[in-house]
């Protein structure tokens, strides 16, 4: 649609040009979601499968569209004339983060086609497609508005998801109690963009950080009041302390397939909005953006490390309750390149998106074994992997080999570069002291990854006594086996060429 004023007035054209191709893969995911939820009033219940294959597909579709975008350079939704401003750009951090939270998606639905049969099916293919829509749009939103819908878009799905149990209390709960505190922090966020676009009478993140620079000394206080409470809502994606409380009931609750996605995707939404907003929409203020995050950086990571110290073997669910304190003390370590971005004019975020690609690929094959062992052990206790070599050679190998990547030891080499990279771009900027937090809190992570790859190898805690151990015969879902071998052959390969992925490190993806 094109609206153009009078050019006798002189005054600029506003056109609102579209791309579609720019826009085809979050527009992929969307419509997929859709398909899957008509279709699924006049699939009968036997043929509920294929929806799960459908959303495949439909994932599948929205990753190719990547591919002719690999350029960088496109734009749409563009203010033309006085102002050179877009609300959409594929630049290669937008598709980037597409590719990681698309490929996060469809590795949750792989894990997910094994364990929809107590789920409402056509509902569940259509909350994960809609909330991978959102969580694709998000990474490429260059207006404050944009941004917010795609982050509720990714958001909103995900209350539905964690509770989408029914007849779980606990399922409940942790979906309510999700929801509330996304609530509160989504609202403290809208706060602050009211007051940005108070001081600055524009959405658009590049007019932002322009206007900024100007803004009048009676709307100082404002504009900065704006900028600290616009982080709220990304950091509560991030799982950020202390709006990490959240994260361990929900993660317990949800199903395991969605506290996968959202320890993953999740995350991505929340750091590449956490990014946009900070590096392209505030770069005036990063004297009030810096500290900030450098303070959040350290407290995230030493809350979430130390937590996931004190998880007890024998509680019910302690495997999946370590994995979401560890992933709340990764969260510390993806902000120390954002918060040294502040220091250095933005040249550290590529180090942030290095490490989060390592993480997402590591994380979902750790939860893909997790959803594995939870098939004959329901009360998936970290007791539960002892011995999981004796019964599952090759799961056990895949886990220990995720944990090592967590943990940053060879031969996880990527997760080792990976902690490297982002060590160095808080020295490089100044930060010293969060450098020093960060290599305590990785000397921390070292016990607990450590202990729960050891017992992995162990005996099991049947042969220690007069019976004998009985193998597990259960039969794997092809689906399932899928995941962890697409998860265990990636991670391998970026170990044998790190650079693939620690090249965004030394790149300007904008």
């Amino acid at each position: 649609m094109t609206v153009a004023a009078d050019s006798a007035t002189g005054a600029a054209s506003l056109v609102q040009s579209v791309d579609w191709l720019a826009i085809a893969p979050p527009v992929t995911a969307a419509t997929a979601a859709l398909l899957v939820l008509v279709a699924d009033l006049f699939v009968g219940e036997r043929r509920k499968p294929l929806l799960g294959y459908g959303a495949v597909a439909g994932l599948v579709a929205a990753l190719a569209l990547l591919v002719p975008l690999r350029a960088g350079d496109r734009s749409t939704f563009c203010l033309t004339g006085a102002a050179q401003a877009c609300s959409y750009t594929a630049d290669h951090f937008a598709l980037v983060i597409q590719a990681l939270v698309l490929g996060g998606a469809l590795l949750t639905a792989l894990l997910s086609l094994g364990d929809t049969r107590k789920l409402p099916a056509g509902e569940f293919w259509f909350l994960l497609l809609s909330s991978a829509a959102g969580a694709a749009l998000l990474p490429a939103a260059r207006d404050l508005a944009t941004l917010v819908v795609a982050l509720e878009v990714a958001s909103l799905p995900a209350f539905a998801l964690v509770g989408i149990k029914r007849g779980d209390r606990r399922s409940s709960e942790a979906a309510l109690k999700f929801f509330l505190s996304s609530v509160v922090a989504t609202a403290v966020m809208l706060l602050g963009v009211s007051f940005v676009y108070a001081a600055t009478g524009t959405l658009h993140l590049t007019e932002i950080a322009a206007r900024l620079d100007e803004v009048p000394g009676q709307f100082d206080t404002l504009a900065r009041a704006g900028v600290a409470l616009t982080l709220v809502g990304f950091a509560f994606k991030t799982a950020a302390a202390p709006f990490h409380f959240w994260v361990p009931d929900t993660y317990v609750g949800a199903p395991l397939p969605i506290a996968a996605y959202l320890s993953v995707v999740g995350k991505a939404v929340g750091f590449s909005g956490l990014i946009l907003v900070t590096v392209i929409g505030f770069p005036s203020y990063a004297d009030v953006w810096g500290p900030a995050l450098a303070v959040l950086a350290a407290l995230t990571m030493t809350v979430g490390n130390v937590a996931a110290l004190r998880q007890n073997a024998t509680r019910a669910r302690s495997a999946v309750r370590l994995l979401a304190w560890s992933s709340v003390g990764q969260a510390g370590y993806l902000l120390v390149p954002i918060a040294a971005a502040a220091y250095s004019s933005g040249e550290q975020i590529g180090s942030t998106v290095a490490y989060a690609l390592m993480y997402a690929v590591v994380n979902l094959g750790a939860f893909a074994v997790a959803a594995l062992v939870a098939r004959t052990h329901p009360g998936n206790r970290l007791r539960d992997y002892r011995g999981l070599y004796a019964t599952r050679p090759l799961a056990a190998l895949a886990l220990g080999f995720f944990l090592l990547c967590l943990a940053g030891l060879p031969p996880g080499i990527i997760g080792l570069f990976a902690k490297v990279t982002v060590f160095s771009a808080a020295v490089d900027a100044g930060l010293g002291w969060l450098a020093v937090v960060m290599a305590v809190n990785v000397v921390i992570a070292l016990y607990y990854y450590l202990r729960w790859t050891a017992a992995l190898f162990r005996l099991p805690e049947a042969a220690d006594s007069a019976q004998a151990p009985t193998p597990s015969r259960h039969r794997t879902p092809a689906p399932l086996t899928t995941a962890i071998a697409l998860t265990a052959v990636t991670g391998v390969a970026l170990s044998g060429a790190p650079q693939v992925v620690l090249r965004f490190a030394a790149v300007n993806l904008f």
